[in-house]
């Protein structure tokens, strides 16, 4: 591998992270809150797809209208699969809110499969994010060089909601002890529609960035990515908000760099992300960056 090739699979094996851990940072969020593996998620992801195609397709919208309308339209369903489908088992046993997360998922597929048929739609081009930039012999589409930037940006505008605000504090203490929150005075339905509207408006944007330069959307294409991000999530130690960022980086470059080293592994890059995932859980199951003792459930 000359170094331009090299160069050319870091640049998209971060963007390919980048997006990941966007999706990864939903997934970490609402288990340090809820201890919930919210497997919907990936869903929602996918649904944000098609609202950008909805958005710009069928209602004409300029693009940076659409980017707007689709973070609401997605916000708004993860609102309300939180009311509907999980706030009613808050106080039911973990694997009855778990099985349920597993019912919206199936039926978020579904019906999006129902809505819009089961043939890929094609996703609209935003803007400039797909004019390619060229660097030498190294080419990438705008969106390539934007999604880390995006995602960085959203690590630290995090970090410092969680540490340096009211609303983080409380998020801190709910994931901590739910019980002496709630005694403490702390508005828990609202702090938990807070983590789902970061989640889900993390999942929308990184809906767009990733589907930009894939051009196609359809019902379960949020299934494989959604996977690999709750890998992620694993990997850099859930419930730890840097840490899903770093598992969406590794496993993005990891899973670029195995397709381009071993082009005969292109359909087995997948099954790459669960292998790491059963190693990971047998050798440090609190993650990269997680704590060897509860804390290693907590937002951080």
């Amino acid at each position: 591998m000359d170094a331009s090739t090299f160069l050319q699979n870091c640049i998209t094996g971060i963007s390919l992270g980048s997006a990941y851990a966007l999706i990864a940072i939903g997934y970490t969020m609402v288990y340090g809150i809820l201890r919930l593996i919210n497997f919907a998620h990936g869903d929602i992801f996918m649904m944000a797809g098609y609202f950008t195609i909805f958005a710009i397709a069928n209602f004409r919208m300029p693009w940076y209208l659409a980017i707007v309308f689709v973070i609401v339209a997605t916000v708004l369903l993860g609102v309300a699969i939180e009311k509907a489908a999980y706030k009613p088992l808050r106080d039911a046993p973990r694997m009855s809110i778990m099985i349920s997360a597993i019912g919206v998922s199936f039926l978020l597929e579904n019906s999006a499969t129902y809505l819009f048929t089961g043939l890929p739609r094609a996703f609209p081009q935003l803007g400039f994010m797909q004019k390619v930039l060229k660097f030498g012999d190294i080419s990438a589409p705008i969106v390539t060089f934007i999604t880390p930037v995006v995602t960085i940006v959203m690590l630290i505008a995090l970090i410092y909601l969680v540490n340096h605000t009211k609303t983080g504090m409380a998020m801190r203490a709910v994931s901590k002890d739910f019980e002496a929150a709630k005694l403490m005075g702390i508005e828990i339905n609202r702090i938990i529609t807070v983590t789902f509207v970061i989640g889900c408006s993390l999942a929308a944007i990184s809906a767009i960035l990733y589907f930009s330069p894939r051009p196609m959307v359809y019902p379960f294409s949020g299934l494989m990515p959604g996977l690999k991000c709750f890998v992620a999530a694993v990997l850099g130690g859930i419930g730890n908000i840097p840490g899903a960022v770093v598992g969406g980086f590794l496993i993005g470059i990891a899973e670029t760099f195995l397709v381009a080293l071993f082009p005969s592994m292109t359909g087995y890059s997948d099954a790459f992300t669960f292998v790491l995932l059963i190693v990971m859980l047998l050798f440090r199951p609190t993650g990269l960056l997680g704590e060897k003792d509860r804390k290693s459930t907590r937002l951080n």
